[in-house]
């Protein structure tokens, strides 16, 4: 499934979640398998508890004992919900040892371990790597699986194109978001086992690389870092991507009402894009891209809107011809909630 279908699923969750099976998130690193539970709690108002399988003993979830009398009572960890509305969050869960996984059994089932009882308005989550994403990964007991909906997460460039121009924070760098746009295969590219590189491209790390620029690292340190954030392939793709702006015309004169448009090569007219979508600042700077996404592809001209909208909608939403744009491109807006 994709992000977009996987929040749909957790939003459905949150609302029902007696009525719902645990999820069990599966897919490689950095692809949002953590991101978007978190997201929407956030979103919800509701609380968030993130339990790292790998960072607890086997005893760990049904607490401690304690004698009461002439019994015995577990005190449970302070760490577990007792009240309100949430999501319990079991990240790297078969990263755990297997008689970790195994505490978990009855949690995840019945909703209690020991003499502990997850509040009826929480919603238990997992999270973890595939073994063949030569992560440290144990392989799940049946008996915790069997008590898992599994969906396997898959990247979509859709998503994260949303994401990253509309809620990311800071938002990503414009040139990271035309450069994954026109090699979409570098968004999560599949995973080499044989590679010895420590670095490689996920939609995590190309956010990371965005943090990078936006900090100001320097023209003789950023290939470096950017090497050692997305790898030397997807670095040296990206850079030169970079280059293809010396070819673009003098920004200033699409500024002053020219509607050039490059013809046939997509890596111009990406790279243009994402220069515009920079260099954009005032009401009139919005207002003359507005006039000018008419003359440009529409695939083109949803990406540039969308993307200074969304790095300034009040300024946006001053531009004169916002809002005849905004209604002619309605559906699109609403069928790729892109604002």
């Amino acid at each position: 499934m994709f992000p977009s279908q996987v929040r749909e699923i957790i939003e459905k969750a949150v609302d029902n979640p007696l009525a719902v099976q645990p999820l069990m998130l599966w897919g490689p690193p950095g692809i949002g398998k953590s991101a978007i539970p978190k997201q929407v709690a956030a979103e919800r108002k509701i609380g968030f508890i993130d339990i790292r399988g790998p960072q607890l003993d086997p005893t760990d979830l049904r607490g401690i004992p304690t004698v009461q009398g002439d019994k015995a009572k577990w005190l449970p960890p302070t760490f577990l919900p007792t009240d309100g509305r949430g999501l319990l969050f079991l990240d790297e869960l078969v990263s755990a040892p297997p008689l970790v996984q195994a505490s978990m059994y009855q949690l995840c089932l019945d909703r209690y371990i020991g003499e502990y009882h997850l509040p009826d308005g929480w919603y238990v989550i997992a999270a973890g790597n595939r073994i063949q994403d030569r992560a440290v990964s144990y392989r799940m007991p049946s008996a915790l699986a069997n008590r898992f909906t599994h969906i396997e997460f898959e990247p979509s460039l859709e998503d994260w194109t949303r994401w990253a121009i509309h809620m990311a924070q800071p938002p990503v760098n414009p040139n990271i978001v035309a450069f994954v746009n026109f090699k979409s295969d570098l968004l999560a590219p599949e995973f080499n086992k044989e590679s010895a590189e420590h670095a490689f491209p996920t939609p995590r790390t190309w956010e990371f690389a965005s943090r990078l620029i936006h900090i100001g690292t320097g023209a003789k340190l950023l290939p470096e870092l950017l090497e050692g954030t997305i790898g030397k392939g997807a670095t040296a793709e990206f850079l030169a991507f970079l280059k293809v702006q010396t070819e673009l015309p003098d920004i200033k004169t699409i500024f002053g009402g020219s509607n050039f448009w490059p013809d046939k090569r997509m890596d111009l007219k990406y790279a243009l894009v994402a220069a515009l979508a920079t260099r954009a600042k005032s009401v009139n700077d919005y207002e003359r891209m507005v006039q000018y996404s008419e003359h440009v592809d529409e695939e083109f001209s949803i990406l540039l809107i969308t993307m200074l909208a969304n790095k300034d909608i009040p300024t946006m939403a001053r531009a004169p011809s916002w809002g005849k744009w905004s209604r002619d491109h309605a559906d699109i807006i609403i069928a790729r909630k892109v604002i």
